[in-house]
């Protein structure tokens, strides 16, 4: 662990930069169509209680990386090992972000540059920044997240001012019941990108404010979720429920809608910036914790070390994880809940029983 201290507004940026990331980039719970907004919000409340349990690890190892406190509550090899396939998770995680980026570039800009030039150019920015250390990272959250909400702001205020929005589209609600959005829940909107964030148990450690963790990671979920419902909602408002299933990027298609008075259009650039925004802040975090999971797990004094070699593995990764960007995408909705299940779901709670026994057999001795 390096020397350093974040605040509970760093971290609280942090994780809403992380969790729009790139949901707001992908059709997400489109499979619920016009109630892809309400499987969003369950997915949210859903998550709230996860994060209650990733908090009360953290209550009870406040000084420790999940890489340690894994071995201290289920031994040295079986810890070593989770903690070794969680490092590897947020290895593939972050190969997958940099993948939508590498694939939003092309759509939008730069159809005959390579995959992987594009990504690499990212890559590059994200391991300088990690190797200046996680106050630089929260640091330049800070300066980026208000920038970003301008944007988010203005756009709102366009789309309502062109006219674009017809409610009818997210009618009938719940036409097929309530069991098709809880499967879209269950099997989507509770993994990505909630407890995706996950990873931020490798952050807070260096919160320098441990009290508020648990009142910081909630709110930062319910403003994400919130925000992301409200994007769903404009869509399937604006484009309707089946162009925006069959859209690669619905936000971007919602955004190239924009026209007021004959003058003010065209403004796809404002959806980059917003969107290059959130995806480097959500691979920095995820290399992040790649990089000092490493180091910690195989005792290397020096994590900075790391950042250039991972980096260049989580660049190849991410342009050989698919042959194109259906595949990427059939991989993230049918795969990786198989993943998510046990990593987010069934092992966290199982920590949490054993360190609860363990805690509670010292207090009696």
């Amino acid at each position: 662990m390096e020397k350093a201290k974040i605040s509970a507004n760093q971290l609280f940026i942090l994780m809403v930069l992380f969790e729009l990331g790139t949901a707001m980039l992908v059709p997400l719970a489109m499979r619920a169509k016009q109630d892809a907004w309400l499987a969003i919000l369950l997915g949210m409340i859903g998550s709230l209680v996860l994060f209650l349990v990733y908090y009360k690890l953290y209550w009870y190892y406040p000084n420790l990386l999940p890489t340690e406190y894994m071995q201290k509550i289920l031994g040295k090899v079986m810890g070593t090992l989770l903690a070794f396939i969680y490092i590897l998770y947020f290895m593939y995680d972050a190969s997958r972000v940099l993948r939508d980026f590498g694939e939003m570039l092309l759509t939008f800009a730069y159809p005959e540059t390579p995959l992987f030039i594009g990504n690499g150019l990212l890559i590059l920015v994200i391991i300088y920044t990690i190797r200046k250390g996680i106050e630089v990272i929260a640091r330049s959250g800070e300066l980026l997240f208000t920038f970003m909400y301008i944007l988010a702001v203005s756009g709102f205020i366009l789309i309502m001012g062109s006219g674009l929005i017809d409610f009818t589209n997210l009618q009938p609600v719940l036409e097929e019941g309530l069991i098709p959005t809880l499967k879209v829940t269950l099997s989507e909107t509770l993994y990505f990108p909630f407890t995706e964030a996950i990873v931020f148990t490798m952050i807070l450690p260096y919160l320098n404010e441990p009290k508020k963790a648990k009142v910081t990671m909630l709110c930062a979920t319910g403003l994400s979720g919130i925000n992301l419902v409200i994007t769903m909602i404009i869509n399937v408002s604006v484009l309707g429920v089946d162009l925006t299933a069959r859209s690669q990027f619905p936000l971007l298609s919602t955004v190239q809608s924009i026209q007021v008075a004959d003058f003010l259009e065209r403004l796809d650039v404002f959806f980059m910036f917003a969107m290059v925004i959130g995806i480097f802040f959500k691979i920095s975090v995820l290399v992040y914790a790649v990089v000092i999971g490493t180091a910690n797990l195989f005792k290397i004094k020096s994590p900075s070390r790391l950042s250039y070699p991972l980096g260049i593995v989580i660049l190849f990764l991410s342009t050989i994880i698919a042959s194109n960007f259906q595949e990427h995408l059939y991989e993230g909705l049918k795969i990786a809940p198989f993943i998510h299940i046990p990593l987010f779901i069934i092992i966290p709670p199982l920590l949490l029983l054993i360190a609860f026994l363990k805690n509670r057999k010292k207090q009696r001795e």
